[in-house]
C-alpha cells in the first residue's frame, strides 16, 4: 500500500491548493486529483446531494486503489465526512476543516479567531463547531468572502483589485475589539490569495492555511499507518475532471502553482 497513490477530490479546482501543499510536504507521494467540475459549486446544494456526489467521487478514486482519501472541499468536509469515513473504511479519509480548526486553536488558544470562507461554509458554522469541540470557550467571528473565489479563478491574486476586495472583507474583522489573533483561510481557493490577505491583515494576525494544515495531518497519518512512500522513485500525478478538461488545466495552474498539460486531464463520468 505504501506505493499506492493518495486520492484528492473537490467540487472543482480550488482543492488544487491542497494538492500543492501536499506535493510540497510529501514530494515522494503520488496523487490522483478529481475535480467534479460538471456539478460545481457544492455549496448551493442540499446536504443529501453533496453527500451523494462525494460518495461518487470517493468511489471513483478508491477504484483506482488509493491508500488515502483527502477531501479538499470545505462543503464536503462539513457535511459528508463521517459518512465517507464509515463507507470507505479502512481507507483513511481526511477533511480540511478539523486540521484548520486545530491549527487555529494552537495559534490563538484564547482567541479571538476569525474565519473567512464562502457564504455556505460560514452559514453552516462547521469551523465554529470544530473549534468548540476543543472544549474551550474561544471567541470566533466569521466573514463570507465570496468574491475571493471569482478573482482567484481569474488570476487576480495581487494588485489593486485583489487588495481592494480584501480590504472590503477584512476591515470589519480587523476593527473588531478585541482584534483577532488568528485568521483561518476557510476555503481552498483562498490560499492562492494568501500574500494579499496577509498584507491587508498585517503582521500581528497569524494566518492559518487549511491546505497546509491538511497536508500536515495527512503526513501524520501516513507515518502512523506506516504507508508513507519511500523516496527514490519519481512520482507521477493524475488529474481527473468531470467537465471542461481544458479549462481545468488552464485555471488549475493558478492553484497548483505549476502548468498542467490539458492532454493529461482525463474526463470521467461519476454517474456511470
Amino acid at each position: 500500500m505504501s506505493d499506492a497513490a493518495i486520492g484528492i477530490f473537490d467540487s472543482g479546482i480550488g482543492g488544487l491548493t491542497v494538492m500543492r501543499a501536499l506535493v510540497a510536504r510529501l514530494p515522494d507521494e503520488e496523487f490522483i486529483y478529481l475535480g467534479d467540475t460538471a456539478r460545481l459549486p457544492y455549496g448551493t446544494k442540499s446536504g443529501d446531494t453533496v453527500t451523494r456526489y462525494a460518495v461518487q467521487a470517493a468511489a471513483a478514486l478508491t477504484k483506482r486503489k488509493v491508500k488515502m482519501l483527502v477531501v479538499a472541499c470545505n462543503t464536503v468536509s462539513a457535511v459528508a465526512l463521517p459518512a465517507l469515513q464509515e463507507m470507505f473504511a479502512p481507507v483513511p479519509v481526511v477533511g480540511v476543516i478539523v486540521p484548520g480548526a486545530e491549527a487555529a486553536v494552537t495559534a490563538a488558544p484564547k482567541g479571538p479567531i476569525a474565519i473567512i470562507a464562502t457564504e455556505g461554509t460560514v452559514k453552516g458554522g462547521a469551523y465554529v463547531r470544530a473549534i468548540e469541540d476543543h472544549g474551550r470557550s474561544i471567541p470566533v467571528i466569521q466573514q463570507a468572502c465570496s468574491l475571493f473565489v471569482s478573482i482567484a479563478e481569474e488570476g487576480l491574486l495581487d494588485g489593486g483589485i485583489a487588495e481592494a476586495i480584501a480590504r472590503r472583507y477584512l476591515d470589519p474583522l480587523l476593527a473588531a475589539v478585541p482584534k483577532p489573533k488568528a485568521l483561518v483561510l476557510g476555503c481552498t481557493h483562498f490560499p492562492a490569495l494568501k500574500t494579499t490577505i496577509a498584507k491587508v491583515a498585517g503582521p500581528d494576525i497569524k494566518l492559518v492555511d487549511s491546505a497546509e494544515t491538511t497536508a500536515k495531518a495527512v503526513e501524520k497519518i501516513l507515518r502512523e499507518k506506516n504507508i508513507k512512500r519511500a523516496g527514490g522513485k519519481k512520482p507521477s500525478h493524475t488529474f481527473l475532471a468531470t467537465d471542461a478538461p481544458d479549462r481545468f488545466a488552464r485555471v488549475g495552474e493558478i492553484f497548483l502553482g505549476q502548468p498542467i498539460d490539458p492532454g493529461s486531464v482525463e474526463l470521467v463520468d461519476l454517474q456511470s
